[in-house]
């Protein structure tokens, strides 16, 4: 059975049961092709990859670090903040200086200075903790997942009062309070708002804050992207929530989040949670059929073999997009793209295309040549980078 990326056969690997930690540092420098795709902020991940991953023969690929544990989440802290502001949410100066120094710190990337100030701004609170979580997309092969170098970002701090105070940049006007509520139904909410409802109160009846928390969301991709958006922003919000309302110092149990959330959202795609939880730089993630239970990781980092991994976007009316995508894929393949396939489950607007490196220019031209003759609206380019896993942001 062959990789449908590479085209060359998997290899056979043991079950690697280790959880990775947070890996790796945002690398420097804008990031390309935002357009209409993303946010003007932040940069694509690079980060650190784990030891005693295996490689798929021929596909150069590098090892860039050794395995960096993260402890498992033990009891919780008491509830309140733990700087000393007010927990039900007063004092806009409260908060750890972790979190909440992010938003005056020049060197930050952008995306993470903007969601703590958010935070601050719609609650009067400096977050406790920012945790970025990475969107993700399948290879098109069986299981088979991997994270992009675009990061979700959620900044929590944590109450005492019972109530989430739940806000986002991409719904300005439908910030809201609601109780948390650990039985019967939940309390009406907007619409963004249900699916994160929905975690904090599993999370609560976890015994992770049932306090409430002032949580504020915001990704770096909008919709056109085509990447899937909950899932990303579902395991940010569980990291943070679980970091403010844990001990300090030690990382939340990523397998026990991950089941957590599997069990709370069983319709949203449980395999990219877990690649937003535990991918690698560089690496392809075969995820075991239970959360927890064992990972395999191949090498897949299109750029030490000379290629190019881009998500590629079309425009316009919903109705025209599938016949404007699948033209859009063969304009590329026939320009010399070595493979193009959807990044996740859902139909959407978008897919993954690997070329090499040489060959970029000319896609990119022959699609927009077609596209412009046509006046069709261009699709937009995306350059993804295979990149790590969820982390703290400090």
């Amino acid at each position: 059975m062959t990789h449908p990326a590479t085209g060359l056969p998997y290899p056979s690997t043991p079950a690697d049961p280790a959880a990775p930690a947070r890996t790796g540092t945002a690398a420097p420098g804008p990031r390309s092709e935002r357009g209409t795709l993303g946010a003007d902020a932040g940069t694509a991940r690079t980060g650190t990859a784990n030891a005693g991953t295996h490689a798929v023969p021929g596909v150069p690929g590098t090892q860039r670090g050794a395995a960096r544990g993260g402890a498992a989440r033990t009891a919780d802290r008491a509830e309140g903040d733990p700087a000393g502001g007010d927990p039900a949410g007063g004092d806009p100066a409260g908060g750890d200086p972790a979190g909440g120094g992010l938003a005056r710190r020049a060197t930050v990337d952008p995306l993470f200075r903007l969601v703590a100030y958010a935070l601050e701004a719609a609650h009067g609170r400096r977050p406790t903790a920012v945790w970025s979580a990475p969107y993700a997309f399948h290879l098109g092969s069986p299981g088979l997942v991997a994270a992009a170098g675009w990061p979700t970002a959620a900044a929590a701090a944590p109450r005492t009062d019972g109530l989430v105070r739940l806000s986002s940049l991409a719904h300005p006007a439908d910030g809201c309070d609601l109780p948390l509520t650990l039985a019967g139904p939940p309390p009406d909410a907007p619409e963004w708002a249900v699916r994160p409802y929905a975690v904090l109160r599993a999370l609560a009846r976890a015994g992770h804050g049932r306090g409430g928390t002032d949580l504020h969301v915001q990704g770096s991709l909008t919709a056109a992207a085509g990447l899937a958006t909950a899932e990303p922003s579902e395991c940010a919000i569980a990291l943070a929530v679980a970091d403010v309302h844990g001990p300090r110092g030690e990382e939340p149990d990523r397998a026990h989040l991950a089941r957590l959330l599997a069990d709370t959202l069983p319709d949203g795609d449980d395999t990219l949670r877990r690649a937003a939880l535990f991918a690698r730089p560089g690496k392809a993630l075969l995820p075991a059929p239970e959360p927890g239970r064992g990972r395999r990781y191949v090498d897949f980092d299109p750029a030490a073999s000379g290629a190019r991994l881009v998500l590629l976007a079309v425009r316009g009316d919903p109705e025209d997009r599938p016949a404007e995508l699948a033209r859009a894929v063969a304009l590329t393949r026939a320009a010399g793209a070595l493979s193009a396939w959807q990044p996740g489950q859902r139909e959407g607007r978008s897919v993954l295309v690997l070329l090499p490196e040489a060959r970029l220019a000319a896609v990119r031209a022959a699609v927009a040549e077609d596209f412009r003759d046509r006046g069709r609206p261009v699709p937009r380019f995306l350059n993804i980078a295979v990149a790590g896993p969820a982390r703290r942001e400090e």
